[in-house]
């Protein structure tokens, strides 16, 4: 199996330097592999509304002037790895991602859950239960950032403490 590290080294390598402005963030799970790199900052002087909109518009103009390279090294990176990618840009505190899989997830929940899906979807915060569950992970993700990140670190630690273990399949 590849290792993190492995993926985020053939991507940075991979890359044309002057897409981004550091090595792009790599975020991967069991389907996708999402590149998301930091173009420059706004100047901090532009009015809230303006720097909305050159946000917007910086993000735009990279995925379109990108789109044909991109595609190019996701079919490589697909190949290589057996996982979809995706991609998005970070610019003034804002993330926009171009392209992302939506994948179907199984679960089995209780009736007191089932309710909590349920009143969503009456109250019309959410279409159907599936997006209710969407949007009940995505909520807890941005209130549990700060945990979820130090647990994902903590992943990692035991990922690379495995892979330099001894080879217990041989």
């Amino acid at each position: 199996m590849t290792t993190e590290d492995e993926v985020r080294g053939w991507f940075t390598g991979r890359l044309p330097q002057e897409w981004f402005t550091g090595a792009p963030t790599i975020i991967r799970d069991r389907e996708e592999i999402a590149v998301v790199g930091a173009l420059p900052d706004p100047p901090a002087d532009v009015p809230e509304a303006e720097r909305v909109a050159l946000i917007e518009g910086m993000a735009r103009r990279f995925r379109e002037e990108t789109r044909e390279r991109r595609v190019d090294i996701a079919k490589e990176a697909e190949r290589r790895f057996r996982q979809k990618v995706s991609w998005g840009v970070a610019c003034g505190g804002e993330t926009v991602m171009f392209t992302t899989l939506s994948v179907p997830v199984m679960t089995r929940l209780r009736q007191s859950e089932r309710q909590v899906l349920d009143t969503l979807v009456a109250a019309g915060v959410a279409r159907s239960r599936s997006d209710a569950l969407a949007w009940c992970v995505r909520l807890v993700g941005r209130n549990a950032d700060t945990w979820l990140a130090d647990l994902r670190e903590a992943l990692q630690h035991v990922d690379r403490v495995r892979s330099a273990g001894p080879d217990v399949h041989s």
